[in-house]
C-alpha cells in the first residue's frame, strides 16, 4: 500500500469517528438522557449552585468508550489480538469530547469562559440549545444535537406546535431568552 494512502486511513478514521459521534450524541441525548437516563440528566435542566452536575457522569461514559477503543488498539494491552482501528476511533471519540466540552459546556452553558456570540453559527448553536432548555421536564423538546444546530426559527415553531398539542410544557423563565420571537 502506498505510504501516503496508509497515512490517510488513520486520519479518515479519526474524522469519521468524530463526525459519527454527533449522531451518537444526538440519539443518546434524545433517547437515553431524556429517557431512562433522566435521573442523571435532570439537574442539567434545572438551576443549581454546584460546579458539577450529575449530568457530567455522561462525560465519564464517553471517556470510557474512548479508553476502551484505545485499549483495543493497543498491542501492549491486547497483544496479538490488537484491533488496529481502535486507537484511531478512540482518538475520534476523544476529539468529539473536546469539541463538546468547548462548545456545549463552554460556549452554550458558559461553564469555562464568558462569551455571548452576537452572530454567526456560534449564535445559532446557543439559540438552538436555549430552545432545547425552554421545556420543563423530559418530554417534548427540540435540538438534541450538540455541534450541529438547525435553524432556531424552525425549532421555535416546532416547539410551539409541541406545546399547542400538549406534548411539551414551556418554561416562563429566561431559559429561552435570546431566541426568535415565536417563543
Amino acid at each position: 500500500m502506498d505510504t501516503a494512502l496508509a497515512a490517510l486511513i488513520p486520519v479518515a478514521l479519526v474524522l469519521a469517528a468524530t463526525a459519527a459521534m454527533e449522531l451518537v450524541a444526538w440519539a443518546s441525548h434524545k433517547y437515553v438522557m431524556h429517557g431512562f437516563g433522566w435521573a442523571w440528566h435532570r439537574d442539567h435542566h434545572e438551576p443549581h449552585d454546584g460546579f458539577l452536575e450529575r449530568n457530567d457522569r455522561f462525560a465519564l461514559v464517553g471517556a470510557g468508550i474512548s479508553i476502551t477503543l484505545f485499549a483495543l488498539g493497543s498491542p501492549m494491552i491486547m497483544g496479538p489480538h490488537v484491533w488496529w482501528p481502535g486507537t484511531w476511533l478512540g482518538l475520534g471519540v476523544l476529539v468529539y469530547g473536546i469539541i463538546y466540552t468547548l462548545i456545549h459546556d463552554g460556549l452554550v452553558h458558559q461553564r469555562w469562559f464568558r462569551w455571548v456570540p452576537r452572530r454567526g453559527y456560534a449564535r445559532r448553536l446557543v439559540q438552538a440549545h436555549r430552545l432545547h432548555h425552554a421545556t420543563i421536564g423530559k418530554e417534548g423538546g427540540v435540538s438534541f444535537g450538540f455541534v450541529i444546530a438547525r435553524d432556531p426559527a424552525r425549532l421555535a415553531r416546532e416547539l410551539q406546535a409541541q406545546h399547542a398539542a400538549g406534548l411539551a410544557t414551556l418554561r416562563g423563565d429566561s431559559a429561552s431568552r435570546d431566541v426568535p420571537e415565536e417563543i
